[in-house]
């Protein structure tokens, strides 16, 4: 017995020692020098994924000094028109790597080193990875200037920890402290039901709770059911300092005061983090843009952020008892809120069914998925669909028709369309483009092979072939042609095309390439003058932009410097 015991014993040691990992506490400083105020945080849920870090907010501008949070050096240098922009990653003695994304520019030292880089490869995009002495860093010393770089919404760093796997864990748990005294809000509730015999008062249609306040906890109207049902909820976080709807740090579920379900996002591998679709209602997300997080784990779940689980958190309600189930929404500082939700178990003698909409086309998510009509084809690897669904499809001769854009996909799909019978002028300048509910064409990246035209995409809808026939547009904003820019330090043009985007550019002066940085959401390129001295008083700049069907524009342009 005494050895069962210990045995039992250590394993419950070695259990809690791996699932609650004892992250140095005094290691790591902040990475500004301003109070720490958050728009975004960890585990927060975005478009297909979760967040892997901290935003925190720059007091609405550009230009604050980011410092290392610990000695170490830069292991990783990427710059990027969109996703994180520019972005620095720095590895520390201890085995994390922090990294720092939306940056405006590098400390002097960093800068140096990636614009000598830049100007090798002739590239502003670049992808950089400096050896253990190149670049060191200090905790405290400056690294880089925040910014607004990439797929940032406005000013603010992003902010992460990263383990030797690079998995992302929440910087807090190192000691990064964030003021919070608010509670969370759970704003909505609804129940779902499983299964042919399953209602939620007489109807198996999806069932909104209707939410009160007493005495400090909500409560939801008394609902009468039968069979397997599931919760689930739309809960945010609020931060001292700020009006954002954050993520919640843990929710669980009771039944009768029994725990049947709880997730917590402290670290996720970047390889799992779509599996997010799964968590929440991605339909009514896509109708209603109300993300509710489903206390339950459907069998295409593959996320790990699952601590307690009974019967995958289903509750089957049975006729004849009654039921208090419990919802708990926690921040990181142990901040909560509940919503009580009474059920009496009772059969309906009649239920009300929704009905279920099927299609010529039923598709398995564990097989290949292919249709074909007229000149389009398109084709589903096996598990692109979470589960089994009648899949809609047509084609009119104009408009493809998938779906809807309410089905969330885990893979690729390709479509096809055969343009045999396009005019030979117009085949190389014919697009795939996507149609938004405003008739709004948008481009789809559109690959060739022979006379078809394909596309990879992981989002339904309705896609329509077009013709980009145009070149992009340049245009100066700060200067114009044959002007004296002596006292200038940076030349500044905006680039936008009609339909197909921007593939590529290149910038000349006196016949050299020179650095322009571009960001897309401003359409801007920027050239700075401090980049290299300039030979004579008259110089050329050439600069040529091409779309992503090769139509180009090429603008010349000349100035003086003294």
């Amino acid at each position: 017995m005494r050895k069962i015991f210990l045995t039992t014993l250590l394993f419950f040691v070695i259990h809690q020692g791996f699932t609650q990992a004892n992250y140095p506490k005094n290691y790591f400083r902040s990475p500004l020098e301003v109070p720490l105020i958050l728009s975004g945080t960890f585990g927060e849920l975005r478009s297909n994924h979760f967040h892997g870090g901290l935003d925190i907010k720059t007091q609405q501008r550009e230009g604050l000094d980011v410092v290392g949070i610990a000695d170490g050096y830069v292991s990783r240098i990427k710059i990027q028109h969109w996703g994180y922009g520019k972005a620095l990653y720095v590895k520390h003695p201890n085995g994390y790597t922090s990294v720092y994304g939306h940056l405006k520019k590098f400390s002097p030292e960093i800068e140096a080193y990636v614009k000598k880089q830049q100007y090798a490869k002739k590239s502003y995009t670049i992808e950089l990875f400096p050896k253990a002495n190149a670049l060191k860093v200090e905790k405290g010393k400056l690294i880089a200037y925040s910014g607004n770089s990439g797929s940032s919404g406005g000013p603010h760093v992003h902010f992460e920890i990263r383990d030797g796997n690079s998995k992302p864990i929440n910087p807090m748990f190192f000691g990064i402290d964030i003021p919070d005294s608010q509670n969370p809000l759970i704003r909505a509730g609804v129940v779902y039901s499983f299964g042919d015999s399953t209602h939620v008062d007489g109807t198996n249609a999806l069932k909104e709770l209707i939410i009160k306040n007493k005495n400090g906890n909500l409560v939801a109207n008394p609902i009468e059911a039968y069979g397997k049902i599931g919760i689930g909820v739309n809960a945010v976080d609020k931060l001292d300092g700020a009006l954002n709807n954050n993520g919640i740090f843990n929710l669980r579920m009771t039944v009768n005061g029994k725990k049947v379900y709880e997730h917590e996002v402290n670290t996720f591998s970047f390889a799992e983090t779509r599996y997010l679709n799964t968590l929440i209602d991605y339909e009514r997300y896509h109708k209603k843009r109300q993300k509710i997080q489903k206390c339950f784990v459907e069998p295409s779940n593959k996320l790990s952020i699952y601590k307690a689980l009974e019967n995958n958190g289903y509750v089957t309600i049975e006729g004849g008892l009654s039921y208090n189930i419990e919802v708990i929404a926690k921040d990181f500082k142990g901040n909560s809120t509940k919503l009580i939700i009474p059920v009496k178990g009772k059969k309906a003698d009649k239920i009300v069914k929704e009905e279920i909409k099927k299609t010529p086309h039923f598709f398995r998510a564990n097989e290949f998925n292919k249709l074909n009509k007229e000149n389009v084809s398109v084709a589903f690897p096996k598990n692109s669909f979470y589960k089994d669904i009648y899949f809609d499809f047509n084609y009119d001769g104009r408009i493809a028709k998938l779906h809807n854009g309410g089905i969330p996909l885990h893979r690729n799909f390709t479509l096809t369309f055969d343009i045999s019978n396009h005019p030979a002028k117009d085949k190389s300048q014919v697009i795939i483009t996507s149609i938004n509910k405003k008739e709004k064409l948008s481009y789809a990246s559109t690959r060739r092979k022979n006379n078809k035209i394909y596309t990879l995409s992981r989002s339904l809808g309705n896609y329509t072939l077009a013709i980009d026939s145009i070149a992009p547009k340049v245009k100066p904003v700060n200067f114009k042609n044959k002007q004296w820019l002596s006292n200038y330090r940076y030349l500044k043009l905006k680039i936008t095309d009609n339909l197909s985007g921007i593939k590529s550019y290149r910038g000349e002066i006196n016949g050299k390439w020179v650095l322009f940085e571009y960001e897309p959401k401003k359409n801007l390129l920027t050239y700075d003058f401090n980049d290299g001295k300039l030979e004579g008083k008259k110089h050329e700049l050439k600069l040529t932009v091409v779309d992503n069907v090769n139509n180009t524009n090429v603008y010349i342009a000349t100035f003086n410097t003294k």
